[in-house]
C-alpha cells in the first residue's frame, strides 16, 4: 500500500494557525482598503546558498500540498482568534469560509535549484495567499535543508546505504518531516517508525548498547537477540572490547550472522580491523554498519573502509551546520484593481542590504552544453524562450484549488538522484565553492 502524502493521523487537523500574527492584520487592513481581492503573485526563492553548498534541493512539496488543503479556520481556531483580539469580526466572518481557490506552481519535489530560482509560485487574491506565506516557507525551508544534507551524504557514500536516525536529536514532529527529506535526498531507511507509517519509508532497527547492558553477559544478549530476531540481525558489538564481541557475535550466529555495527572509536581503523576479522572467522558476508554522529565528511573519509552502511542522526536532523535554506516568500506582481482582467504588474522591494528582489512572474528553465550537462539556470519573466521551452522546471501543483500533482515519495527521490547527475560532476565536491551553475536573468514583460 503506497501511503504516501495521505494526511494519516500524525499530521495536525489544521495548519491555519501555522502563521505569523502580520499574516491576519494585512488580511484586515486589506479587506478594510478594499485591496484584499487584487489578483497577486507570490514567489519562494532564496537569495544565496549556504556558504559552501554547490546546489539546493526541493523538498517539503507534498507538505506544502497538505498544508494547503488543511489551511481551515474551524470554530476552535477562530474563537482563539477572537478571544485574542487578532482580528475584528468582519475578518473572522472571512476567514470562516476561507479556502485556497488559486493556482500553485513549482519546481518537482526532488529537484535541485540556486539562488534566485522561483521555486514556487502562488497565485491568487491577495488574500488567499498572504495567508500561506508562513507555513509554505516552515515546510521548505526545513525539509529543504534537510534533504540538501542528505543529498551531500548520499555522494559521499558512494551507493552505499544511509539509515536516517535521527528522531531522538529534534522535535518528534520535525523527526517524521526530517526522514521524509531524507529519503529525498537519497537516504535507503530510516528508525522513526512514524515516518514509516506516514510515508511507507522502510525502516529499520535492531538493539542499542542498553538491551546488551541489560544482560550479565555479552554472549546472553547476543543470545536472546538471534533467538528473536533471527541470525540476520544485526550486533552492537562495541559495548566492552570490540574484538571480543565479534568473536561472540559469529560464535553465537554463525557465518549467517547479517551485520554488525560500530558505534564508536576510531571508525576507519575499527572497520577494517573488524572486516578482517570477520574474514579470518568465516564469515566474510557479514556487513559492517558504522554510526557515531557522521556528517559528509565523516562518511567520504570512510570512502577506503570497509563499510557496507552508514547511520546518520543529529547532523542529518539539523542540516549538517544549515538547518534553514533563508528561502523567502515574496510579492512579485499584483493587479491595480479587483476586476479578475486586470493585468499584472511587476512589484519588488528596493531597499538596500542585499535583501532586493526582481518584480514580475517568472519563469524558469535549465540550458544545457553540448554534452547534455547543465551549464546555467535561465530565470526569466514574458515569453520563454524558444530553445528553452522543453526545459522549463516548474510544474502545475494546484489550479483552481485543488491539487493536482501528488506524487509517490520514490518518484520524488528518483527525480532527485537525475536531476544531480545532470550537473556538472563539480555539483558533488565537498570542498568549498560557489553554486556550480550560475544564475542567468532574462527581463521581458510580466504577463497577465
Amino acid at each position: 500500500m503506497d501511503v504516501a502524502d495521505l494526511g494519516l493521523p500524525v499530521d495536525v487537523p489544521s495548519t491555519a494557525l501555522f502563521t505569523d500574527q502580520y499574516e491576519l492584520t494585512m488580511l484586515q487592513a486589506a479587506l478594510k482598503a478594499g485591496t484584499a481581492e487584487r489578483r497577486s503573485v507570490f514567489e519562494v526563492f532564496t537569495r544565496r546558498l549556504p556558504d559552501g553548498r554547490r546546489y539546493g534541493v526541493v523538498a517539503g512539496t507534498g507538505r506544502v500540498l497538505d498544508a494547503i488543503e488543511n489551511f481551515r479556520f474551524d470554530a476552535d481556531v477562530l474563537a482563539f482568534l477572537r478571544e485574542r483580539a487578532v482580528v475584528d469580526e468582519a475578518t473572522l466572518a472571512w476567514l470562516a469560509s476561507y479556502r485556497f481557490s488559486g493556482d500553485v506552481w513549482g519546481y518537482p519535489e526532488g529537484e535541485v535549484y540556486f539562488p534566485g530560482s522561483p521555486i514556487m509560485r502562488v497565485e491568487g487574491t491577495f488574500a488567499e495567499c498572504v495567508l500561506l506565506e508562513t507555513v509554505i516557507l516552515s515546510v521548505l525551508n526545513h525539509d529543504s535543508a534537510i534533504a540538501a544534507a542528505a543529498s551531500r551524504m548520499s555522494s559521499a557514500a558512494g551507493g552505499r546505504p544511509l539509515i536516517e536516525m535521527g528522531a531522538r536529536r529534534t522535535h518528534e514532529l520535525a523527526a517524521v518531516a526530517s526522514a521524509r527529506a531524507a529519503y529525498v535526498g537519497g537516504f535507503s531507511s530510516t528508525s522513526d517508525l512514524a515516518a514509516g507509517f506516514r510515508y511507507n519509508i522502510p525502516t529499520v532497527g535492531t538493539s542499542a548498547h542498553a538491551f546488551t547492558l541489560l544482560h550479565d553477559r555479552e554472549r546472553d544478549a547476543f543470545r536472546a537477540q538471534v533467538a528473536s530476531l533471527g541470525r540476520g540481525t544485526t550486533l552492537l558489538v562495541d559495548t566492552y572490547d570490540v574484538a571480543e564481541a565479534v568473536r561472540t557475535a559469529v560464535e553465537v550466529a554463525g557465518p549467517e550472522l547479517g551485520a554488525v555495527r560500530i558505534d564508536s572509536g576510531d571508525l576507519l581503523l575499527v572497520a577494517h580491523r573488524v572486516r578482517r576479522q570477520l574474514d579470518e572467522l568465516g564469515a566474510a558476508d557479514t556487513k559492517i554498519i558504522v554510526t557515531s554522529d557522521l556528517d559528509e565528511y565523516a562518511i567520504a573519509s570512510l570512502a577506503a573502509a570497509p563499510v557496507d552502511a552508514y547511520g546518520v542522526g543529529t547532523q542529518l536532523v539539523t542540516g549538517s551546520g544549515h538547518p534553514t535554506c533563508s528561502m523567502v516568500y515574496k510579492l512579485v506582481a499584483r493587479a491595480n484593481s479587483t476586476d479578475p482582467k486586470a493585468p499584472l504588474m511587476p512589484v519588488a522591494k528596493k531597499s538596500g542590504g542585499g535583501k532586493t528582489s526582481i518584480g514580475g512572474r517568472k519563469w524558469a528553465a535549465r540550458r544545457l552544453d553540448e554534452n547534455g550537462v547543465a551549464e546555467a539556470e535561465v530565470v526569466g519573466t514574458g515569453a520563454v524562450p524558444t530553445e528553452l521551452l522543453d526545459r522549463r522546471l516548474l510544474v502545475e501543483l494546484v489550479k483552481g484549488g485543488e491539487v493536482v500533482a501528488r506524487e509517490p515519495l520514490d518518484v520524488v527521490r528518483d527525480r532527485h538522484t537525475t536531476a544531480v547527475a545532470g550537473l556538472p560532476l563539480s555539483a558533488t565536491q565537498l570542498s568549498r565553492g560557489e553554486p556550480v551553475l550560475p544564475t542567468e536573468y532574462v527581463h521581458g514583460r510580466s504577463g497577465s
